[in-house]
């Protein structure tokens, strides 16, 4: 791997004696999953004959098949009022003539070589194999390669060592964890609620594990949207198909809002906002007050997209089917429940008597069309009316108890005042405090499921436009409709005898090979993902306000192929990493930095920062702690403990847990996970549609002060120390070899002992005042014949070396 052109340190070794000085201070309404359709009512019932539910048909949900040279959009477009560029279809282009034809070796070169011939730039030269690994590792992986893969492909003479290499990373259960990473940042991934309380979520991870797997599987992705918008639809019975509307499911909640309509409608607009953004790069929701400023969607666009999600429901209560890590759960949670049955037999007996008038309470505290439809017999029940039943059964918990007995308790004035209650208070704080006593049994995971469904019914609330997105100010009734400016096609609705049909019609619509924007859309996506800079820069917005493609050509090209593959997104980072954009060199040019001075054209390849994950696991891939474990429930590696957070962080109990991938890290709202933060990780408030790049002091001295990361440096020293012995030019080589995948040149060498030689002198200093502490290597089983302060001066260097440029960079 080449140098970089600026200084490979972010701290420069020099300042040995500040380094030194900080380093020493481092069955509710889902009665079970049911193998086939089966229409059920909240109580879990079945309300029609399994016989009568009409199967879905094969058409309902896959789209038509037809060549990308056939395409026109949905419905047909000659109609559209839009002659906007990525409304209309995706062209097949002629691949272009290019005068270097030795440099193609696949037809995106052509497409990116067209552009630089034209303006007399030649693209730069393959990067070497020890470069090309790293890079292509990171990108597919969000990893390091070790250094015995990177020799193995350096030292690869076969004609396919390319082919075979991209064969392998994408056959990786690693090739899935990072895609996920990517779209969860999208679907607005989160294991909390959000607002005030933030509660915990604790099925959410069933969802990261379903895109996990659907990136390892190679799900087409025009199944992938049609299961993320409709899974319960298309495919009843299928827990995978239900657990992936966790898509849906992840907008941020406040269950215990008295404003219930409100909350409905702020959620219904999340989604529609997000599928509008996430799937077809369009900013709908800017046209919700009003018609948008600048794409043609009016406010009926958005109300009649909206009215596909009216008949939707959260539950986070659907049983899961049993497997493994259900019975791991119910074992361990068997083992709670056994030794704190008495507490909680005490908490039952105490809250049973005032359980009834908490619910009063807690239905009177809404407003008068919310009691009213508490109040009305289900057999009168509206769609309306069994949404906020069902809300209410999902929302009132024993914390809803707590709330009334603590108001009850303290505030006479309070409706429903007892008494009685200051003293049931006293004695149920008493109990909850001797029930912590049982915490170290309590399961970490679930045996349920947090998934969207139309609670088997088929009839849906009418959607009306807002004025102003005043949800008290309702104009027309709409339908569900597909934006006109993108289709003139009208939605072919089927209900089946459990749900509206609603959603399958939009999904089927969304992933036709005919929409003009969806594979555009992904495909520019994965794009950014390699270059940095997608084909269209705005990668959520395909609309006026967003930029033009810098290479319109080349993106209806590989969107058109990534549709011809069926849909393959294995495919897709196929084709981008053995093409020769992909392979060159990142080495500055002055000639192309004059003449393309944002690099547009490609003709050098981007540096790139790493994102977050990727500096956090590929240091526990360095240091030899990394825990591979793939899937399962989400956990709590340690964090400052001055960060005074309390119970929304409980470090989980398995050390092993603390070196799982970052992806696997516990996602809270309220509390991002301290040292991803730092490093631009994704909000999980809202759809997060590309990665910024920051630098600041506070990276620096995250990566400097960490006592985690420095304890990695300690394992990394150790490592190297174990693989070469005690010769120090060995050592140098094997940590750059690790860190970089390159060996350090002369210079380096040079500087890094200089180094050495330094920190030994001022850690001896510091010695003499009897004040001071030293971080040795770890893991290291015969240390008798290590000098400790050089070995400490070793841990400095290791750990300042990981703070490089060089490690934070790929090239």
């Amino acid at each position: 791997m080449k140098k970089a052109a600026y200084p490979p340190l972010l701290f420069a070794l020099t300042g040995v004696v500040i380094g030194a000085a900080v380093l020493a201070n481092f069955n509710d309404f889902w009665n079970g999953l049911a193998p086939k359709a089966t229409a059920l009512s909240l109580d879990g019932k079945q309300t029609k004959p399994e016989a009568e539910a009409p199967q879905v048909s094969e058409s309902q949900i896959l789209p038509t098949t037809s060549t990308v040279s056939e395409q026109k959009p949905s419905g047909d477009t000659s109609g559209s009022k839009s002659k906007l560029w990525s409304y209309q279809p995706v062209d097949a282009p002629t691949i272009p003539v290019v005068k270097n034809q030795n440099w193609v070796r696949t037809p995106i070169d052509a497409f990116v070589l067209a552009p630089l011939e034209a303006k007399g730039l030649s693209p730069s030269t393959d990067a070497d194999r020890a470069t090309y690994i790293r890079r292509a590792t990171l990108d597919v992986w969000g990893l390091i390669p070790t250094p015995e893969e990177v020799a193995n492909f350096v030292n690869d003479t076969a004609p396919d060592a390319y082919e075979k290499l991209a064969d392998k990373l994408l056959a990786s259960p690693h090739y899935g964890e990072r895609q996920a990473r990517r779209w969860l940042d999208l679907a607005r991934y989160s294991d909390s609620a959000g607002f005030t309380l933030d509660d915990t979520r604790p099925n959410m991870w069933r969802y990261r594990d379903y895109v996990i797997n659907a990136f390892n599987q190679d799900k087409p992705y025009s199944r992938f949207i049609q299961e993320q918008l409709a899974g319960d639809e298309i495919a009843p019975g299928d827990q995978d198909a239900l657990i992936a509307t966790g898509f849906l499911r992840g907008y941020p909640d406040d269950p215990f809002s008295r404003l219930v309509v409100d909350r409905k409608y702020i959620s219904t607009t999340d989604i529609t906002d997000t599928v509008g953004e996430v799937f077809l790069g369009s900013t709908v929701g800017c046209a919700r007050c009003h018609n948008h400023k600048f794409d043609k969607i009016s406010q009926k666009d958005y109300f009649s997209l909206q009215a596909f999600f009216a008949n939707l429901s959260a539950s986070d209560k659907i049983p899961a089917a049993i497997g493994p890590q259900e019975i791991e759960y119910r074992n361990k949670l068997a083992k709670w429940e056994a030794a704190s049955q008495g507490t909680r037999a005490k908490l039952k007996a105490l809250l049973d008597p005032i359980r009834q008038k908490a619910t009063n309470y807690f239905r009177e505290r809404y407003t008068k069309d919310v009691q009213a439809s508490l109040n009305k017999p289900r057999q009168q029940w509206s769609p309306h009316d069994r949404w906020v039943n069902h809300w209410f059964s999902e929302a009132f918990t024993e914390r809803s108890l707590r709330e009334w007995l603590q108001d009850t308790a303290k505030d006479k004035n309070a409706p429903g005042y007892d008494p009685k209650n200051p003293e049931r208070y006293k004695q149920y704080l008493a109990l909850q405090e001797e029930l912590k006593k049982f915490d170290a049994l309590k399961p970490n995971g679930s045996d349920t499921i947090s998934g969207m469904t139309e609670l088997g019914y088929t009839d849906a609330p009418p959607t009306r436009v807002l004025f102003g997105g005043i949800l008290d100010r309702p104009l027309e009734e709409v339908q569900p409709a597909f934006p006109e400016a993108l289709s003139s096609e009208k939605p072919v609705i089927v209900p089946t005898a459990f749900s509206s049909g609603r959603r399958t019609a939009l999904a089927n619509w969304i992933a036709d090979q005919k929409n003009p924007l969806t594979a555009r859309v992904f495909v520019n996506r994965i794009w950014e993902q390699y270059f940095g800079r997608g084909i269209v820069e705005t990668v959520s917005d395909f609309g006026k306000a967003g930029t033009k493609p810098t290479n319109p050509k080349l993106l209806d090209y590989i969107a058109g192929n990534f549709v011809k593959n069926n849909w393959s997104v294995k495919k897709l980072h196929r084709q981008i990493l053995l093409s020769s954009v992909y392979r060159q060199s990142s080495a500055h040019r002055d000639d192309v930095h004059q003449a393309d001075p944002e690099n547009k054209l490609l003709a050098v390849f981007p540096r790139k920062r790493l994102e977050a994950e990727e500096i956090r696991d590929s240091l526990l891939v360095a240091s030899g702690k990394l825990e591979e474990k793939v899937g399962g429930p989400s956990v709590f590696p340690p964090i400052p403990g001055n960060l005074g957070v309390g119970d929304k962080w409980v470090v989980s109990k398995d050390a092993q847990d603390h070196n799982r991938r970052s992806l696997y890290i516990f996602t809270r709202s309220s509390v991002p996970y301290p040292l991803l933060e730092s490093f631009d990780m994704a909000s999980a408030q809202h759809v997060h549609h590309k990665r910024e790049v920051t630098t600041t002091p506070l990276q620096a001295l995250t990566l400097l002060n960490s006592d985690i990361v420095l304890d990695w440096s300690q394992a990394l020293a150790g490592r190297v120390i174990r693989e070469t012995g005690s010769n120090e030019i060995a050592q140098l080589d094997r940590l750059y070899q690790i860190l970089f995948a390159r060996a350090p040149d002369d210079t380096e060498k040079s500087t890094l002992r200089t180094f050495l030689d330094r920190q030994e002198q001022v850690i001896k200093e510091k010695a003499l005042t009897g004040k001071f502490e030293i971080s040795v290597p770890t893991g290291l089983k015969d240390i008798k014949d290590l000098n400790p302060i050089r070995a400490a001066a070793f841990v400095d260097l290791v750990h300042t070396v990981a703070n490089s440029n060089d490690f934070a960079y790929r090239f």
